[in-house]
């Protein structure tokens, strides 16, 4: 006997619990542009020490990830999702106390870290399961909570910095955040059988035994090239894709823009993700993920040399949405495509593995490029440097194999 679909597929429904929870996280993550000028000021810091903040932030989360990933793989993503969304109310809350930069490094840093890191992977990673045909374009959908995230939650921080101060800012972002992402992680399910579906909403054999996840073991992947071409190609291209999301409002002020206006072109970013994750990633389910990602790196390495020459307000405009595209389709592919290279049997924790490799990005560049600025007053050098970086990923990209899936 077969059990005839449900009218209501969960799998979009977490989906959708995946795009709550990612709004939230990236929405705080992201909106650290809006507190750079404010954490400058309280602590007489230098855009070295203040782009520290995020760098840190970045790396915990990452390297978090193969961990929590291989978790949620084990006990499920409900608990462990809902863990981050404890560290990361508390990591807001206790910043809006500190009163010295190292306890801006400890509570943000490391506790809005350690939210993002128990939280990303596992959210993502319970989207896979659910598909096969229209995995990519499931995957663009949640992912572009990101984007979303990007252009709402910073522009709200301007707005309650303005009103309120940065301290409030944080004390009511930590009281939303902890509605909002509690609610969505509790709706998060990474096994479509356990609800009485198969993939895509396909007729579910009731009596028999479910199959082992198919795939690679961690392992195995590991030994394979494939794996490392992939995470070589992640590494380059995250040295460059975090100097953006930190620099673009400290160099839009450099060029006589207002604060809210640099925030608003890193807003842009978002809305360019937005559109990377919810068209490029449906067209790669029918071009090829791996033709789409290297297409996407090259159209960043063009968007990185558009910004090298602008500085009035259209020309940034349109680096933020046409480099925030690329962002965003590169994102919503990096589930699909280690589900199409290694299969279900293990993939929260290998995508927890390959994002290993945006934790030394996301440490390494922003930091190295406020301190850049910091030595020469320019960010030529560092824009210049991460086009070169994510030249290399394109190459890497390039030779990776033809995925199975």
């Amino acid at each position: 006997m077969s059990a005839a679909p449900s009218r209501l597929f969960y799998g979009w429904v977490v989906v959708a619990a995946a795009f709550v929870a990612l709004f939230v996280i990236f929405g705080v993550a992201y909106s650290f542009a809006a507190f750079f000028a404010s954490f400058q000021s309280e602590f007489k810091a230098s855009r070295g020490d203040v782009s520290l903040i995020f760098s840190l932030c970045g790396f915990v989360y990452f390297l978090l990830g193969a961990g929590t990933g291989m978790l949620s793989d084990r006990i499920g993503p409900r608990w462990v999702v809902t863990s981050g969304m404890l560290f990361l109310a508390a990591g807001l809350l206790l910043a809006s106390r500190a009163t010295t930069l190292w306890q801006v490094y400890a509570t943000y840093g490391i506790g809005v870290g350690l939210g993002v890191g128990f939280a990303y992977v596992p959210a993502i990673g319970a989207v896979q399961p659910w598909f096969t045909r229209r995995r990519g374009l499931a995957s663009g959908l949640a992912v572009s909570g990101i984007g979303v995230g990007t252009l709402v939650v910073p522009l709200a921080a301007v707005w309650l910095i303005e009103r309120s101060g940065w301290r409030d800012a944080f004390a009511l972002m930590s009281g939303v955040s902890l509605v909002l992402g509690v609610i969505a992680a509790l709706l998060l399910d990474n096994s479509p059988r356990r609800r009485g579906f198969a993939p895509d909403n396909a007729p579910l054999t009731t009596h028999s035994p479910a199959p082992a996840a198919a795939g690679v073991s961690i392992i195995g992947a590991l030994a394979t090239r494939t794996f490392w071409l992939y995470y070589s190609s992640i590494l380059f291209c995250s040295l460059a894709l975090f100097i953006p999301f930190v620099h673009l409002a400290p160099y839009a002020r450099d060029h006589g823009l207002s604060e809210r206006t640099g925030v608003l072109l890193m807003g842009l970013i978002g809305v360019g993700s937005i559109i990377g994750r919810f068209a490029l990633a449906g067209f790669a389910d029918r071009l090829g993920r791996r033709q789409t990602l290297t297409a996407l790196y090259v159209g960043m390495m063009l968007a990185l040399a558009w910004w090298l020459g602008s500085s009035a307000v259209w020309s940034l405009a349109l680096f933020s949405v046409v480099f925030g595209t690329c962002y965003g389709g590169f994102v919503a592919l990096g589930p699909a495509l280690t589900m199409d290279f290694f299969g279900a049997r293990n993939v929260s924790g290998l995508i927890g593995l390959l994002y290993t490799a945006a934790g030394f990005g996301s440490l390494i560049g922003p930091t190295l490029a406020g301190i850049a600025y910091d030595l020469k007053g320019s960010y030529g050098l560092p824009i210049a440097l991460s086009i070169a970086c994510v030249g290399v990923a394109a190459a890497c990209a390039f030779l990776l194999p033809k995925p199975r899936g």
